[in-house]
């Protein structure tokens, strides 16, 4: 049944994207939580612009969920062609790092990186606003430069 592997897909770009069915829901018109834990389990279909919706909320493609609730697989095609996005070697480590910490870390990631959560830039206004700090860290690598 098409409808399983629509539920697992849509579970797990929720869980992966840090929300819950009641979050998602109120991304979605006409959705409801219940609705979303319903889908999840296979026992709704959900139209076809209610999946893309979901996509987009979730971070997903479109064609995946789309293909999965039609019953059919998207082509296979090697992992260089996927996409043409270039890619740096800084941003294939995040995306390394990030699959490999647990939900916690990648919920807090995210909320950093939508601004969110301005605990790294209050740490650093923290520091720069420390007049004596930083003059003593510029000191600090003058020196070092100057072989002192």
């Amino acid at each position: 049944m098409a409808s399983k592997k629509v539920g697992t897909l849509i579970k797990e770009a929720r869980t992966e994207a840090g929300l819950t069915q009641e979050q998602l829901a109120r991304k979605i018109a006409g959705l409801s939580a219940s609705d979303i834990s319903a889908a999840e389990r296979g026992q709704k279909d959900l139209t076809q612009d209610q999946l893309k919706k979901i996509a987009k909320a979730t971070g997903i493609t479109q064609a995946s969920l789309l293909n999965a609730a039609k019953g059919t697989t998207a082509k296979k095609t090697s992992s260089a062609s996927k996409s043409s996005m270039q890619v740096t070697a800084t941003e294939k480590k995040l995306v390394q790092l990030y699959r490999e910490a647990d939900s916690d870390t990648k919920k807090k990631v995210m909320n950093l990186l939508k601004g969110k959560d301005s605990l790294a830039g209050d740490l650093l206004e923290d520091l720069l606003d420390k007049d004596d700090l930083v003059e003593g860290i510029l000191d600090t690598v003058q020196d070092l430069i100057s072989g002192k």
